[in-house]
């Protein structure tokens, strides 16, 4: 069975107390499971202490974002190698909201994905789409382009190092969540993208869901073949509902 991962991305959100608060409830409740590994992502400003306060946990720490570069006149940019050397295992590339905001087209995010590995990192690789998108039926030409940029710039073989994220981006902090049909084709679409290439690859690589997963909804989802947790966000910032998804993710049972 493919270890599921609950990642917790922050985004901008976040303050030494609250962290703090948020950090001692979700250590308290989550143990080293054979099911389930957890990740927090905070904002960069906050990595040192929250990686500082989870030592000798069960909770790894990743970064919201790297650049490609490894040093430099990068104003603002903050290296993979940074990430690692404070103590991150994880960081997210590609993320709907840097696509959009930041422009970052996907071999930009190619460049990224290879930077993290190069330090050590593990990236989890966001795809997905638009409202937009997905209405005009172009839901798999989006994805196929965002995943194949990464496959053709670093080889299927580096997803064996890697997680992938698909968020529907329609659905990330509207509280609407993709049907259980809909993320379950997304799902397999992604796994057999990558089987095209390599089969083993595929089987073992964790898929996860990002897209308003609540504790209410997240076993219904864990429960679908091609789901291995998620990438959660406004939830993560609550000790219980965290702790929720958490536990849906160590219950499921499904390959």
């Amino acid at each position: 069975m493919r270890k599921a991962l609950v990642a917790g991305n922050w985004k901008m959100n976040g303050s030494l107390a609250a962290n703090r608060e948020l950090l001692s409830a979700l250590s308290g409740a989550i143990r080293g499971s054979d099911a389930v590994a957890v990740a927090v992502c905070p904002p960069a400003v906050y990595l040192p202490e929250v990686v500082a306060q989870l030592q000798a946990t069960a909770i790894a720490v990743g970064g919201q974002d790297c650049s490609d570069e490894k040093a430099g006149a990068f104003t603002g940019e903050i290296a993979a190698d940074m990430l690692r050397e404070i103590g991150c295992q994880y960081v997210i590339v590609g993320h709907s909201e840097r696509r959009a905001r930041q422009r970052e087209d996907s071999a930009w995010v190619a460049r990224k994905f290879i930077a993290a590995q190069s330090a050590g990192l593990v990236p989890i690789l966001c795809v997905g789409e638009q409202l937009e998108d997905r209405e005009a039926g172009r839901t798999e030409a989006v994805v196929a382009e965002q995943l194949d940029a990464v496959l053709d710039a670093a080889g299927v073989d580096a997803f064996d190092r890697a997680v992938v994220a698909y968020e529907p981006v329609w659905a990330i902090g509207t509280g609407l969540t993709a049907s259980p049909e809909q993320a379950a084709e997304a799902h397999a679409f992604i796994r057999n993208r990558v089987a095209e290439r390599n089969s083993q690859v595929a089987e073992a690589l964790r898929i996860l869901y990002g897209g308003s997963v609540k504790a209410d909804n997240a076993a219904g989802l864990f429960a679908l073949p091609d789901i291995d947790g998620g990438l959660i966000g406004g939830a993560s910032l609550d000790a219980d509902s965290f702790i929720g998804i958490v536990n849906a993710a160590a219950a499921r049972v499904h390959k």
